[in-house]
């Protein structure tokens, strides 16, 4: 495993596009500060319409960088989820525009399940791009068979992992925290 972290940093640091299983399913991740990288990432999905994209963390306390004000409820809602789970804060920060929604809000899940992605991120040290590598009107990928060839042959390095494993958990929860502590679900 270190030296599929070593080879996955070393391609994020230079502006590269890595497939990767991580706490939910097969996806692409980049910088999330990399404007060409995410770029990249939105080609590799083939949307009309860039849709925003989530930044993972690997530890709580990295919160305060990417928003302007972290909700006092966000801590206990992100440390003690069961289940991976990303949380659309507003006015996100400090990635590329192109990982914000229209109204600058940023999602982002912190990583706690997946000991390969909880040490790239901390190797790399900042939020890192994760989107599922599918396409439109594509089911979501579980396992590496499930990726589109396509997507496959378009990233710099795909983390070697046994092709017919499939991930342990569901699509992420994903709800929208305000700053004033309100909470509306998008997907439980």
């Amino acid at each position: 495993m270190t030296d599929s972290i070593q080879r996955a940093y070393e391609i994020l640091k230079t502006g590269g596009v890595v497939l990767s299983p991580t706490d939910t399913v097969w996806s692409i991740l980049c910088d999330a500060r990399n404007d060409a990288a995410v770029k990249r990432v939105h080609e590799l999905k083939k949307r009309e319409t860039p849709k925003p994209l989530v930044a993972m963390i690997s530890q709580i306390g990295w919160l305060p960088e990417y928003m302007n004000k972290v909700p006092d409820i966000a801590w206990d809602l992100v440390e003690f989820s069961e289940r991976p789970l990303t949380v659309v804060y507003s006015n996100g920060k400090n990635v590329s525009s192109d990982v914000l929604a229209s109204d600058r809000s940023i999602a982002i899940r912190l990583v706690k399940d997946n000991d390969f992605l909880v040490k790239l991120i901390g190797k790399f040290n900042r939020a890192i791009v994760s989107t599922s590598a599918n396409r439109p009107n594509q089911f979501i990928p579980r396992t590496l068979d499930d990726v589109d060839p396509e997507i496959v042959k378009g990233v710099d390095y795909v983390v070697p992992m046994d092709q017919s494993t499939k991930n342990d958990y569901q699509l992420a929860n994903i709800l929208r925290l305000e700053v004033n502590g309100e909470i509306k679900f998008i997907r439980k």
